[in-house]
């Protein structure tokens, strides 16, 4: 696939590694809906990058609100063949905490639904609107690529609903491959290190400087271009299919 006639639907769009995909896209001359919280600045940002760019408000977690997206996405562009899922929280809290308390179950289950069942439920309506598609030379109709993380192999202390929930979608790559093989849609995964982005943004500069080190090389902070660059040949290469990618810098939690 092109990225120049790429429909996008891209979860987490209004920020982070999401607005990095949808600017990747726009700029390569394709379509993309932001799929983001009404409170989030999905509005401005597709306004910011013109007519190929609309917004559709949606809470994940929210059946109904998934399914009138992923209709506003297929009225807005004719059709979805790309789907990145970016939507995602990244809650901290030990299992038995100083205090003696325990980790929070309301916490991991929110976790849970927004990271595993949320993404999940995005990748079968997107899905379903992919089969749709004319298939191109190939058979392909469309490219689906998750966003795990380097937590979900390497669990670090506090991490026990994100890794849980990356976890989930890390396992789910290969299947979903065979999965939809038969529909002509390719799955990848990518799992993100130390990344620039607003789960980031409360961590103080010392602290800062310590995560970047772990790094091997470059020892920088990975940016949300580096990750869109990663879309880009996934969605344009039709043998990556099935696989899950580290793009984290060598790092090893």
């Amino acid at each position: 696939m092109k990225l120049s006639a790429a429909r996008a639907l891209v979860t987490g769009g209004a920020s982070g590694l999401g607005e990095g995909t949808v600017r990747m896209i726009a700029a390569a001359g394709g379509k993309a809906t932001i799929i983001d919280l009404a409170s989030s600045k999905g509005a401005e940002l597709a306004k910011e990058l013109g007519t190929n760019v609309t917004f559709a408000p949606c809470d994940v977690t929210n059946t109904k609100d998934v399914e009138q997206a992923v209709a506003a996405a297929v009225r807005a562009m004719g059709g979805i063949n790309l789907n990145v899922n970016c939507a995602g929280i990244s809650p901290a809290q030990r299992m038995v905490g100083r205090d003696g308390k325990l980790f929070d179950l309301d916490l991991f289950r929110k976790t849970i639904e927004i990271n595993l069942i949320g993404a999940f439920d995005v990748i079968r309506q997107a899905a379903g609107a992919m089969a749709k598609n004319e298939p191109g030379d190939s058979g392909e109709r469309g490219v689906i690529i998750n966003v795990s993380s380097v937590a979900a192999i390497e669990g670090q202390k506090g991490q026990a609903a994100y890794t849980a929930s990356k976890g989930g979608l890390l396992a789910l790559t290969l299947m979903l491959a065979r999965d939809l093989a038969d529909v002509g849609v390719r799955v990848n995964n990518i799992c993100p290190g130390v990344m620039d982005t607003p789960m980031l943004a409360g961590v103080d500069e010392k602290r800062r400087e310590g995560i970047i080190n772990l790094n091997v090389f470059p020892k920088r902070l990975g940016t949300p271009a580096d990750f869109a660059q990663l879309v880009r040949f996934l969605a344009e290469n039709e043998m990556m299919n099935g696989e899950v990618v580290r793009l984290d810098a060598a790092v090893r939690l």
